[in-house]
């Protein structure tokens, strides 16, 4: 019964057929058919690779080659001649701004960063179209993921838009002396993102641009100092205004920080019934303490010479 059976399935089936295969296994066993046939059949495989037209194939994949290549080199170009355009642009700016240079550098570092970005982002989209790609469809799920990013990064997209108006705007620049909210100090460092400034004590604040509301620039005019010395109400005030024109016609070529002055404005009052004669000195951004502790120490040591008493308050438990 089994020889009759295996010699039907011979005449009806091709022993190479996977069904005639399949036959055998359930009617002799996986026994017999390890003994006679093979699992796998690769005619199949070559088959399927004969019924491909590879010439249709080789033209679909050379034309496919020729676009990305095209495009590669055609944005490269746009990419080079862009940016040769806005270096000599700068260059061009720098020469006849008033600007800092300092200002001018970051404004061309922003402007060639943001066409090298525009300038990818058509070229992807160029070489995604031409691969096939959906585009439209995936920048429909980018705008859903791009709502939620947006929400959490809110601050940051503040910070750089912030960031580019202070540029922009020439609010400050490195070096300049700023008071930013409760921070004061020399800055450093501007970004899009966050702002350096270091304090007198050498603190380094590192403030978000979203935070800076108010800026006090002390860097853009003259600086103003007020040397109060103090003095009795009966002091000989021409005495005192000889002694401090004589220091001036001596320190005051050796500042050249000095702008203007020094102005003896004379003797005034200081609110608590004592007096100050007062000395008025403009000078360059950051100078103002430097001329004033040269000046009023070079006052003190020529009023105490020339036998002015400056008086000094006594407070109670004092001797």
């Amino acid at each position: 019964m089994s020889n009759w059976n295996e010699k039907a399935l011979t005449q009806v089936h091709n022993p190479g057929d996977f069904c005639y295969t399949e036959m055998r296994r359930r009617h002799f066993g996986t026994g017999g058919l390890a003994l006679t046939d093979k699992v796998t059949n690769p005619n199949w495989l070559m088959r399927y690779f004969e019924k491909i037209d590879w010439e249709r194939v080789l033209s679909s994949l050379l034309g496919l080659l020729w676009q990305l290549v095209l495009f590669t080199v055609l944005f490269a170009i746009i990419r080079a001649v862009g940016r040769k355009l806005i270096d000599r642009g700068f260059t061009t700016y720098a020469a006849h701004s008033h600007l800092s240079a300092t200002r001018v550098a970051t404004m061309h570092t922003l402007s060639l960063n943001a066409f090298s970005y525009t300038v990818i982002f058509f070229y992807l989209y160029a070489v995604l179209t031409v691969l096939g790609v959906p585009v439209g469809t995936l920048l429909a799920g980018a705008g859903v993921v791009g709502i939620a990013l947006g929400l959490g990064a809110q601050g940051f997209v503040s910070d750089v838009v912030t960031g580019f108006f202070i540029i922009l705007e020439g609010q400050f620049d490195v070096g300049d002396t700023v008071t930013l909210g409760a921070v004061s100090g020399t800055v450093t460092a501007v970004g899009l993102r966050t702002t350096i400034v270091k304090s007198a004590d050498g603190t380094v604040n590192f403030i978000p641009n979203r935070n800076i509301t108010i800026v006090a620039n002390k860097s853009r005019s003259q600086m103003q100092v007020i040397i109060k010395l103090p003095a009795r109400g009966d002091a000989d005030l021409d005495q005192i205004r000889t002694v401090l024109e004589a220091v001036n016609a001596k320190l005051v070529p050796q500042t050249p920080a000095i702008t203007a002055g020094p102005d003896l404005l004379g003797l005034a009052p200081n609110g608590d019934g004592t007096f100050s004669y007062q000395v008025l000195i403009y000078v360059k951004s950051g100078e103002q303490l430097p001329t004033q502790r040269k000046f009023l120490t070079a006052y003190v040591k020529a009023l105490t010479k020339a036998g002015i008493p400056i008086p000094t308050t006594i407070y109670p438990g004092q001797a």
